[in-house]
């Protein structure tokens, strides 16, 4: 019976190996930058909706408007629907919301770090920037 011999790994293979590992890092960790603000601008939108019904129910269950806005916190901790209204009052970027009376029977729940994710993401399209109604508060 024939005995191999074991052929070492040469420097040459191994730097090879590293490049190829190092190029296709590179490549999924580029593709990936956009994703997270995508995740963090879902999470705010839900999070804003959710903090508008919740409170816009509280109103209906006979709270002040006014009263709504001044103590979203309170609100929300009372009225049993969140766990957590520290988090709830909070966007994806971790920045509280803008909680503001729209109307006379609306609240507008606005994240700025969403407005200024969306009109980076329109400027880099060269999309005009679309104007939306909690803006104008």
């Amino acid at each position: 019976m024939k005995k191999m011999k074991k052929r070492p790994i040469t420097l040459l293979e191994i730097m090879i190996v590293i490049f190829l590992i190092g190029l296709i890092g590179g490549v999924v960790g580029y593709n990936m930058k956009g994703s997270l603000d995508e995740g963090r601008a879902f999470k705010t939108e839900q999070a804003s909706l959710r903090v508008r019904e919740i409170l816009l129910l509280e109103v209906a269950n006979g709270a002040e408007l006014d009263q709504v806005v001044g103590d979203s916190f309170s609100c929300l901790k009372n009225s049993g629907l969140c766990e957590n209204p520290d988090k709830l009052l909070k966007d994806g970027w971790n920045q509280p919301f803008v909680i503001k009376k729209k109307g006379n029977h609306d609240i507008s729940v606005v994240s700025q770090k969403l407005k200024d994710y969306r009109a980076k993401k329109n400027k880099g399209r060269g999309v005009q920037e679309q104007v939306d109604d909690d803006a104008e508060d």
